[in-house]
């Protein structure tokens, strides 16, 4: 088994099947960044499909990145989901995930523990989340859980 980009789908229909509405025009188009909620921060090249959020700093090369970041898979999960991985006919071969460096892990326990609190915030004055909402604040606490047991 193994990955194969080519295999990726095209970024303009993978974003829309995300539910994500362009609001321009070009190879860098406008849309909203579902990691902090901004309706109009993110930028999405629509030839590799990369991005980057300019007001969380979220950011990927691809699809492949935007899927595992989205819906906290890890790399062969989302390449999976996304029909990348691709049997080849070779034994597949385990490896061993890269160890997250500490100060990584720390920027993404800010990033998520923020995410959280915000929408504790909300709730506590009567907010009710929605269902997209309530996905992402699951997805969090899943990578705060993931970084915690790194480092026991």
């Amino acid at each position: 088994m193994s990955f194969d980009r080519n295999q990726l789908p095209d970024p303009v229909s993978y974003y829309e099947s995300e539910g994500l509405i362009f609001t321009s025009r070009g190879k860098w188009r406008t849309t909203k960044c579902v990691f902090h909620g901004g309706s109009d921060s993110m930028r999405v090249n629509t030839e590799t499909g990369g991005f980057m959020c300019m007001a969380c700093d979220e950011k990927g090369g691809d699809v492949l990145a935007y899927h595992q970041a989205a819906h906290g898979l890890e790399f062969i999960d989302a390449a999976k989901a996304l029909g990348a991985w691709v049997d080849d006919g070779r034994p597949a071969v385990q490896h061993k995930p890269t160890a997250m460096s500490p100060r990584d892990a720390l920027q993404l326990l800010e990033r998520e523990a923020m995410l959280v609190a915000v929408a504790a915030g909300n709730v506590a004055f009567g907010v009710v989340l929605s269902d997209d909402e309530r996905k992402r604040v699951l997805q969090s606490a899943g990578r705060i859980t993931r970084v915690v047991e790194m480092f026991k």
